[in-house]
């Protein structure tokens, strides 16, 4: 009985190192020549991509823009200035916007381009009593400027216009001054364009009559005033 017993413990023992051995086996995987297989590389790891810096972005240089040339005497567009035989300037005619009185008042004068090529015009006219045969002999009117100045440019055949404003003549006959002076009549004016001489004009109906011998003026302008 005690050896029976022995050998089933002994068959017991073996059993359960068979099995332990069985465990073993199964947790250290083997390839096929029975090594003991190694470990898999790991995988490697892969870093975010750096952003690449973007180019510094530069001000775009401005472009040069032509500016009109002064130079000749030139105006915008390559037009050169109105010489004198270039216009000819009209008899004067009565506003229908001026001062009360009896004498002038006010006068519309215009400027025509008589030339087959385009030119301009800038800034006021001058206006003096005209001399009786002679230059020397006008008596400039002390002018005031209404207004700002631009230049005109005058296709052929095209006009511009400037408007002179006197100090007025009162009463009938030979009339009379407010400021007490004697009235002045001329039977033409000299009209003086910047850069295109002198030109004698005379009233399209009468005389002008003026007192304080002074004038205002507009600078030549496309606009016919009234």
């Amino acid at each position: 009985m005690q050896y029976t017993t022995r050998v089933r413990r002994s068959a017991a023992a073996l059993v359960t190192a068979v099995a332990a051995t069985a465990l073993m086996a199964g947790c250290t995987p083997t390839g096929d020549d029975g090594a003991t297989a190694k470990p898999s590389t790991p995988p490697v790891s892969s870093e975010p991509a750096k952003p690449t810096p973007p180019a510094a972005s530069q001000p775009a240089k401005p472009t040069p823009t032509g500016g009109s040339s002064s130079g000749g005497g030139s105006a915008g567009g390559g037009t050169k200035d109105c010489t004198i035989d270039q216009i000819k300037v009209s008899d004067a005619h009565q506003a229908d916007v001026r001062p009360p009185g009896t004498g002038t008042g006010a006068a519309i004068v215009s400027v025509t381009n008589t030339s087959t090529h385009a030119c301009t015009l800038r800034g006021f006219p001058t206006v003096a009593g005209a001399g009786h045969g002679s230059p020397d002999k006008n008596l400039p009117l002390a002018v005031t400027h209404s207004g700002s100045a631009s230049p005109v440019t005058l296709a052929p055949g095209a006009r511009a216009w400037t408007k002179l404003t006197f100090v007025n003549v009162q009463g009938e006959a030979d009339g009379y001054c407010v400021s007490g002076a004697t009235p002045s009549s001329f039977p033409t004016l000299v009209i003086g364009v910047p850069g295109a001489g002198s030109h004698q004009i005379a009233m399209d109906d009468g005389v002008f009559a003026e007192c304080d011998d002074k004038a205002t003026v507009t600078a030549f302008s496309p606009t016919k005033p009234s």
